[in-house]
């Protein structure tokens, strides 16, 4: 099993197991645990190959953004965590993926269960036809939940959490599409927090709204670091900056910089991020 607590300097390969693992120190004293560690992960759509041996520590309770410019591989990592590439058929994931010590490619995980633990935020709200409160209570349904007080109570929780239940309290079981967008998205990860994942992957989550929702779904990403481990994909410079605490630079599906984000920002080691960074490319 992976040692879950690394204390590495920037840019510094630690051998653990098998893979070297890079883990971003967000402090001089400061130790992370790790929730999920890659290991040489690559990626192939038919004979195109996306992701190149990518090896990548997350921290838990925290947010990593993982960066880049248009057709770097940012998606297609996401993707991998909760195994979403394997509803494609051309799809080959050659490497691991650790969660707590487990891989989840083995041949006893189930995907289904594994998504559970895992949850995703896509890039546009992509609410059910369905009530505010259906919506949220979709994924305890189909847990097993039965007792509506219950189904009542964590639904409220959720909503709370998404910060969006003093807006919708009174309307619970009006459709979730007569939302605005902003309040949609937040209505997605009400939904995807509802049944308590432990990691919450979002894949440009604020890419469709207006300023001010986006400034309320990254408030939202800062409170909830403290129950989630976030995996955050941005083409949006700023918003990285603002709402992660690590950052990981992508470039042609390699892993070329992880580190905090104020010192990636700041001071890049890799030319390659500084360029990326200062708008030379991407």
């Amino acid at each position: 099993m992976i040692d879950k607590y690394c204390d590495l300097e920037i840019g510094v390969f630690e051998e653990v197991d098998e893979g070297k693992i890079p883990i971003a120190k967000a402090g001089n004293t400061m130790s992370n645990t790790i929730k999920l560690s890659i290991e040489k992960l690559s990626v192939f759509f038919s004979n195109k190959q996306v992701l190149y041996d990518v090896t990548l520590g997350i921290p838990e309770k925290s947010v990593t953004a993982i960066i880049g410019p248009s057709g770097c591989g940012k998606s297609t990592l996401l993707r991998s965590i909760n195994r979403m590439n394997d509803l494609l058929d051309n799809a080959k994931i050659m490497g691991k993926i650790l969660f707590d010590g487990e891989d989840i490619y083995g041949e006893n995980v189930d995907p289904v269960a594994l998504r559970q633990r895992i949850g995703m935020v896509f890039q546009r709200p992509n609410p059910f036809p369905k009530s505010i409160f259906e919506n949220v209570a979709y994924g305890l349904r189909i847990q097993g939940w039965r007792e509506r007080s219950k189904i009542q109570e964590r639904v409220e929780e959720s909503l709370r959490a998404a910060a969006l239940w003093d807006e919708v309290k009174d309307r619970l079981y009006s459709s979730a599409l007569e939302l605005s967008g902003g309040q949609q998205q937040r209505l997605c990860i009400a939904r995807a927090i509802a049944v308590e994942p432990e990691i919450l992957l979002m894949d440009e989550p604020a890419s469709a709204l207006d300023p001010i929702a986006t400034a309320k779904i990254e408030e939202l990403i800062k409170k909830l670091k403290e129950r989630y481990t976030i995996v955050l994909v941005t083409h949006n410079m700023q918003e990285a900056a603002r709402a992660s605490d690590f950052a990981a630079f992508l470039l042609l599906g390699k892993l070329i910089e992880f580190a905090p984000t104020a010192q990636l920002f700041t001071n890049p080691q890799r030319k390659e991020t500084e360029d990326y960074l200062t708008g030379r490319f991407g």
